[in-house]
Formats: structure tokens, C-alpha cells, sequence
């Protein structure tokens, strides 16, 4: 296994290489800069801003300086927060979005692995129906519609919540309920198409023949093995929650790492953008080696290849 996490480790480099690679020069072909929305300046001052930030150097130096600077740990200074570098911007603002995913991945699983066992198990009944009814209504609503009838049902007709906002406890709620209830019917729809499927294996049906009860047969041989498609999904899955929704820290104005991205394309803050890119990307990358770690250890029949 150590030699396994080593090898993919080592593969991930030239990815993250790629996507560095990638996202530096096509928001460099982007029209406009980051100091293009800033009120009109002299000439001689804006020269001497491109010369602060390296702007003035050849392309292929500035990459360079870049590229160095990440292998140093250093994503640079943020153009449009001049006194923070992106280094402080991703510390204090990753928190609130993995909060807000690990609530959200609380919905998700509290909500969907329940789902779809039981329309597993109550296959073509009328819980098999309401639990895919879910699921799918589930799949086809998006969060930014999911979001704001949350909000008018919830916080400004009967005033349970706050319409947006990250204060108290109870801010949590509406925007991990929308984020989370998304991947609930993907989660639901995935457990029941895997425990569909071992429910017919032969140890199963050996299992009920010597007698175990219900309970027994899904908890203790059936849902390890059903479990399988949602934890494939769940790799790239977690590292969308965990990073946090773009569109959910937009409409609950919620101060985490995702809003941050989107104000940085807007206000074309190269470095930013760069870092927060990274960051998503590797965040991807761990989860994937994971989840094919997690894999091996339910299915015994897998191999660390």
C-alpha cells in the first residue's frame, strides 16, 4: 500500500504541473487585468503597479517566477487585497467552506445511504417509488434553485433561519441542507443500484438460508459490498464539498474559499485565481487516493496496483 500512495503521489505531480501550467496562461489571455476595473490612473503609476507585481516582465519569466515561488510554498500577493498574500486569503477563508462540506457530507449520507437501502430492500414497493422519487427530484433541482426556495420558504416566510450570513448555528442549516440534499440523491440512487446488485449474489442468499435475520444479512454482508459505487462517487464528491460550493457560498453570501474564487475571476486577480485552482485540484487528488485505498479494504478481491 505505502509503495501504492508513493507511485500515485509521483503521478500527481506532473497533473498538478498541467493544471498550473493551464490556468496561468489562459487567465493571461483573458481580455482585461487586474487593475483594468480601478479608477483611471496615470500612466506613470500604472507602470509602476505592473512593476510591484512582476507584470511588466516577459510572459515565459513571469511563469517561471511562479512556478518557483509555488515550489517554495509561496502563491504570491494577492493584486486586489494588496496588504494580504494568497497564502493568508486561502488559510483563513478554507476553514468555513470544509465546515460547510463536512455538514453537507453529514446530509449526503445521513439522507441518502438510508434512501437507498430501503428502496434496496423494498424493491418495486411504494418505498422503492417515494425513496427514487426523492433521488431523482434530488438530481434534477439545482442547488441554485434548491437554494433560494429554501430561503423563502424557510427564513422569510416562517422565519426559522437567517436568509444568509455565517454567524451562529443556526446559519449552517440552509446552506448545508441545499449543498448537501444534491449529493443525497446521487448517494441514494447509487446505494440502491449496489445493494440491488449483491442482494442477488449467492453468499446472500447462503446467508439467509442459514438463518440470519434481516438486519444481519444487510448490515453485516450486504452493505459493505453495495457500499462499493458510493465510494467511487464519494472521491470527487468530497473534494466538491469539502472546497465548498461556489454557488452556495454566492447566494449565502457565505465568506469561504468558493466565493473568494469567483470575486478573484471577476476582479481577474491572477494569483488567486492560480491558488485557489491548485488547491482545488490537489484537494482532488487526495480524495481519489482514498477512496481507491478505502476500496481495496471492502473488496478483498482488489489489488494495490
Amino acid at each position: 500500500m505505502i509503495r501504492f500512495i508513493f507511485l500515485r503521489l509521483l503521478q500527481a505531480i506532473p497533473v498538478l504541473w498541467v493544471v498550473l501550467t493551464a490556468t496561468f496562461f489562459m487567465i493571461r489571455f483573458v481580455p482585461g487585468g487586474p487593475f483594468t476595473a480601478e479608477r483611471a490612473v496615470t500612466p506613470e503609476i500604472m507602470r509602476n503597479l505592473e512593476a510591484h507585481y512582476g507584470l511588466n516582465k516577459p510572459l515565459y519569466r513571469q511563469y517561471l517566477d511562479y512556478v518557483g515561488s509555488v515550489l517554495r510554498g509561496d502563491l504570491g500577493p494577492s493584486f486586489k487585497y494588496p496588504t494580504r498574500s494568497v497564502n493568508e486569503i486561502i488559510a483563513d477563508k478554507l476553514p468555513v467552506s470544509i465546515e460547510l462540506g463536512l455538514w453537507a457530507l453529514a446530509v449526503a449520507l445521513g439522507i441518502g445511504l438510508p434512501l437507498g437501502v430501503l428502496a434496496a430492500i423494498r424493491r418495486n414497493t411504494w418505498m422503492d417509488y417515494v425513496c427514487s422519487s426523492f433521488a431523482m427530484a434530488g438530481i434534477c433541482i439545482p442547488t441554485f434553485v434548491m437554494g433560494p426556495l429554501l430561503i423563502l420558504l424557510l427564513a422569510i416566510h416562517m422565519g426559522l433561519f437567517n436568509a444568509s450570513g455565517w454567524y451562529g448555528p443556526g446559519d449552517r442549516v440552509l446552506p448545508s441542507v441545499t449543498l448537501g440534499l444534491a449529493y443525497a440523491a446521487y448517494v441514494a440512487r447509487l446505494t440502491r443500484g449496489g445493494m440491488l446488485e449483491v442482494l442477488s449474489q449467492d453468499y446472500i442468499r447462503t446467508a439467509r438460508a442459514k438463518g440470519a435475520s434481516d438486519a444481519r444479512v444487510i448490515l453485516r454482508h450486504a452493505l459493505r459490498g453495495g457500499l462499493a459505487p458510493v465510494v467511487s462517487f464519494l472521491g470527487p464528491a468530497i473534494a466538491g464539498i469539502i472546497t465548498g460550493s461556489f454557488v452556495i457560498e454566492t447566494i449565502f453570501q457565505i465568506p469561504g474559499i468558493g466565493r473568494e474564487f469567483v470575486n478573484s475571476a471577476f476582479n481577474r486577480d491572477y494569483t488567486l485565481v492560480l491558488g485557489t485552482v491548485i488547491l482545488f485540484a490537489a484537494f482532488i487528488i487526495v480524495m481519489n487516493l482514498v477512496v481507491d485505498v478505502v476500496q481495496v479494504w471492502l473488496n478483498p478481491k482488489l489489488k494495490f496496483e
